[in-house]
């Protein structure tokens, strides 16, 4: 059976645009052009994927996001308009799994709904997997091309986080809301210290794949996304 996403998009031509995309990837798209129709389709649609748009007249993005989350796991990308960091974080921490802003490329937004995807299977099997690195959150164990790696609580929550948004651009303030919620007791900067431990736990000959991005924070870079 294919798999179906509803696009909530309140652009009729930006979201025709997406449903073409979608289709000719092999998806079952549906389409609505406003957040309480858009969540009357989630409900009655049960989609595999959404695409919500953060602006949307009667009921805006976020809230219908916030919404979903209470109900469901389904996986959500939220397209915005605003790039600014503060709105990244408040997306993420309203149970969004990935944001992509506009302008966009269709292709990379469907790319992109695959990881989502892939990442939502693994968070079903409680077990993540990145290239050689498989962290399962039933045990609370990480293994590095098999073997065993010791972390602390710490180390894994951020490999977690991480490992859920892989190829992704992530701040620092992203990171802490990801990995720590409120728990965490530090500055912006401490966090790259747990980045630097974390990077010796997980580095192998030329394997590394958290890079810093200069003056925008870390990336999880993983070729098959």
């Amino acid at each position: 059976m294919n798999r179906s996403v509803l696009i909530i998009e309140d652009d009729k031509r930006i979201a025709d645009w997406i449903k073409i995309y979608f289709e000719r990837a092999g998806y079952v798209a549906e389409i609505a052009h406003d957040g309480e129709a858009g969540l009357s389709l989630a409900r009655s649609l049960a989609p595999d994927l959404i695409v919500l748009d953060l602006m949307l007249p009667r009921l805006d993005g976020m809230e219908v996001c916030r919404i979903l989350r209470r109900e469901s796991d389904v996986p959500i990308i939220m397209l915005t308009a605003k790039g600014a960091q503060p709105d990244r974080i408040a997306g993420l921490e309203g149970g969004a799994d990935d944001y992509i802003v506009k302008p966009f490329d269709a292709e990379e937004l469907v790319a992109r709904a695959k990881a989502v995807l892939r990442r939502a299977n693994g968070r079903v099997q409680q077990e993540l997997v990145c290239g050689m690195l498989t962290l399962d959150e039933s045990t609370q164990q990480v293994t590095l091309d098999g073997q065993p790696v010791k972390s602390s609580q710490a180390q894994f929550a951020l490999l977690a986080a991480f490992m859920r948004h892989p190829n992704q651009v992530l701040s620092r303030d992203q990171l802490i809301a990801l990995a720590f919620d409120d728990d965490f007791d530090g500055y912006d900067r401490a966090i790259d210290t747990h980045v630097r431990r974390l990077r010796k736990l997980i580095h192998r000959g030329d394997y590394q794949p958290i890079q810093t991005v200069y003056g925008a924070g870390y990336q999880f870079v993983v070729e098959d996304v």
